[in-house]
């Protein structure tokens, strides 16, 4: 698990391979991935919209943009959380994601962005 803090936004995130899912014969990876978001701020604050940059180990880069996460644009309350899970394909059996959220202070609508953390997307078979 990888985490990150900012401006007291605290990002973690766990990865697991999905070998049901996949097939690598025809270059198809998926991944799942947990991200944990704890509001550790004296503010609630909203999340807005995600930014991911994926890469996979033959040089491939993908940018993805959209709002919320999974549907959702959460309001998390100070010491509160949201978890989500997500998925990625990749066309390698090893790749990274990395990213940030736009979030919003409910108190005064200020913008800010909270940095994701870089993780790994690894086949169990390449840790060996």
């Amino acid at each position: 698990m990888v985490t990150r803090i900012t401006e007291g936004v605290k990002v973690s995130v766990d990865t697991i391979y999905q070998p049901e899912y996949s097939n690598p014969a025809n270059e198809h990876f998926m991944f799942a991935y947990r991200v944990n978001i704890e509001n550790m701020g004296e503010y609630s604050v909203q999340l807005m919209n995600r930014h991911w940059t994926i890469f996979d180990s033959n040089g491939t880069k993908r940018e993805v943009e959209g709002e919320g996460v999974v549907g959702q644009q959460p309001v998390i309350e100070p010491g509160n959380n949201h978890e989500y899970v997500s998925g990625c394909n990749l066309k390698t059996d090893i790749g990274s994601m990395k990213g940030s959220y736009e979030m919003k202070r409910i108190a005064d609508g200020q913008s800010f962005q909270v940095n994701i953390p870089e993780f790994y997307l690894i086949t169990p078979y390449k840790l060996n």
